[in-house]
């Protein structure tokens, strides 16, 4: 449990968690928290995809147990830890609520404004955006200075880092509290100043927009830039993989904000990745992206 420090007099316990959007990283979140021995509320306006999610965790808890990393019991209780829920209400009585909504930023203030209205005073706010500035999304709620962004990196359960990011109202106390909450799900920190993109994706999207530009230009085709991405540069996924994975329409939303952000035409996004956003190729989740993934092996679109 993580003790909270409010008003400098009184403190909160962190024993509950709510998880706003049970997608890629939201059930991600919610799987590494309840492992780390909170109890977690996963939130989102389908049933269905409540409980794919639920279906998506129990997948990945067993891949680790079969890798032995985790017990057979440590999977059951984290399981048993997490509860579903498609009302917001159901928040209510969280200590920590960390949004993990699509990246739009009218999405996530209205989400702010609903959970804000049940949540109790002292609860702390978190944001996994991944480019939005948190000051912006933190004037948005009844509560700047228990407001923080926690991004964690995708897969959840498999990558060490989260970035912390606070926003200019953001306290002290707050501030503490995230950096043990973080501590206690086994992840390593990178505190990251409030611009846009942070650090992490800063670097990463414009080298895969600058990929993505490569193939547009007609420089190399897709089997090429990332081979020579692997081979020459030993990442362990080529840039073009590794959008899919992401999900284009993410990208695309993360080179917006730096181009509106920083106003630098070094961050404009590609015409193709636009295009195909445009299509609704968004990568592995659409199961068309810069590979086709409908076959038993993805093959390169371009």
């Amino acid at each position: 449990m993580c003790a909270v420090p409010v008003d400098g007099n009184m403190a909160v316990m962190i024993k509950k968690i709510g998880v706003i959007g049970s997608g890629q990283m939201g059930n991600g979140i919610a799987h590494v928290v309840a492992l780390a021995g909170f109890n977690v509320v996963l939130n989102d306006v389908s049933l269905d995809r409540l409980k794919s999610a639920m279906a998506t965790i129990n997948g990945n808890l067993s891949r680790q147990v079969a890798k032995k990393i985790i017990t057979e019991d440590a999977r059951k209780q984290a399981l048993d830890r997490i509860s579903s829920a498609d009302s917001i209400d159901e928040l209510a009585d969280c200590d920590l609520v960390i949004e993990s909504a699509v990246e739009k930023e009218e999405v996530k203030r209205k989400i702010f404004h609903d959970i804000c209205a049940v949540l109790k005073p002292e609860a702390i706010i978190a944001s996994n955006t991944s480019s939005i500035s948190i000051t912006r999304l933190a004037a948005s709620t009844d509560r700047p200075e228990r407001f923080i962004g926690i991004h964690f990196m995708n897969p959840v359960p498999v990558m060490e880092l989260v970035e912390l990011i606070r926003g200019i109202a953001t306290d002290d106390a707050t501030f503490d509290a995230a950096k043990e909450f973080v501590t206690r799900l086994g992840k390593q920190i990178a505190v990251s100043e409030d611009f846009p993109a942070f650090i992490v994706n800063r670097i990463l999207l414009p080298m895969i927009n600058e990929a993505i530009y490569t193939l547009y230009e007609g420089v190399g085709n897709v089997e090429a830039i990332d081979k020579a991405m692997k081979l020459g540069a030993h990442h362990p996924m080529g840039p073009l993989e590794l959008a899919d994975f992401i999900g284009l329409d993410t990208c695309l939303s993360i080179m917006q904000v730096l181009h509106e952000g920083l106003a630098d035409s070094k961050y404009r996004p590609c015409p193709l990745l636009v295009k195909y956003v445009e299509a609704g190729w968004l990568g592995r989740k659409t199961h068309r992206g810069f590979y086709d993934y409908r076959g038993d092996k993805p093959v390169p679109t371009r």
